[in-house]
């Protein structure tokens, strides 16, 4: 288990939607709707950065035009020593992808990416936007990688001192790694049934409220995909899948 140096401590947390460029606008658009923030002015060489910003909170949420794939989802950790925290998660397995001026991006055993940038302060945490809370980015994990990937994240994060935990999910299938009180995005790893490549999806919150949700977000423009016991999955206007969960709003 890793020992993060104060310095490398996650600050702060923030999940990225990752959609094609030719999508990157209705993604926008919509997950704006959907957290009632407004969209930030682009960033990067080809406008592919926007930060989704709410009204009196701290942004939690980013997103991201990318050039080849279907997407997906992936987290960034917001700390006060970049390179601390990359050492720190290179000591678990991490693998460093590429390395920026101020920030990386990593690679875990299984090949989720994600990435350490510097923390700017960040405290507020949103609030729940009618009836839900984009809180959780999900890792979906082939059956292989599985338990080294469990063993990744609750190295890299939990017992380090920061506040993180780790445990056993609601179901066989999932485990759970959960930052502090306050930072608002949390890990869920879904072990899949059949080997794939790695990927992820965020989840929102909704307490017992995922049918009004539902119908808001299609209302937006998502399309539903799948209804299960505890969850329901939907599209959204890009393509992009993500799921309704009935955790509690308030955790």
């Amino acid at each position: 288990m890793s020992s993060l140096a104060p310095g490398a401590l996650v600050r702060w947390t923030y999940a990225f939607v990752d959609r094609p460029a030719d999508g990157f606008e209705r993604a926008c658009a919509f997950w704006a709707a959907v957290t009632d923030t407004r969209v930030s002015s682009p960033r990067g060489e080809d406008g592919e950065f926007i930060t989704l910003l709410p009204e009196g909170a701290d942004a939690c949420v980013k997103a991201q035009g990318v050039a080849g794939g279907d997407g997906g989802a992936h987290l960034d950790f917001c700390v006060e020593n970049v390179p601390a925290f990359v050492e720190a998660a290179s000591a678990v397995g991490a693998e460093t992808v590429a390395a920026h001026d101020g920030w990386s991006v990593l690679r875990s055993p299984a090949g989720q990416l994600f990435c350490a940038v510097p923390w700017h302060g960040e405290s507020a945490r949103p609030p729940v936007v009618a009836g839900s809370r984009l809180d959780q980015v999900c890792v979906d994990v082939p059956p292989s990688a599985y338990d080294a990937e469990v063993a990744f994240w609750s190295g890299l994060l939990a017992g380090a001192g920061g506040g993180w935990t780790s445990r056993p999910g609601s179901l066989p299938q999932f485990h759970v790694v959960a930052p502090p009180a306050g930072l608002p995005i949390r890990i869920l790893l879904q072990r899949l049934d059949e080997e794939r490549a790695v990927s992820a999806h965020l989840d929102l919150a909704c307490g017992g409220g995922i049918d009004a949700v539902r119908a808001r977000h299609e209302g937006l423009g998502a399309t539903l995909v799948a209804v299960h016991p505890r969850w329901t999955v939907l599209r959204d206007p890009a393509g992009g899948l993500y799921c309704l969960t009935g955790r509690d709003l308030e955790e």
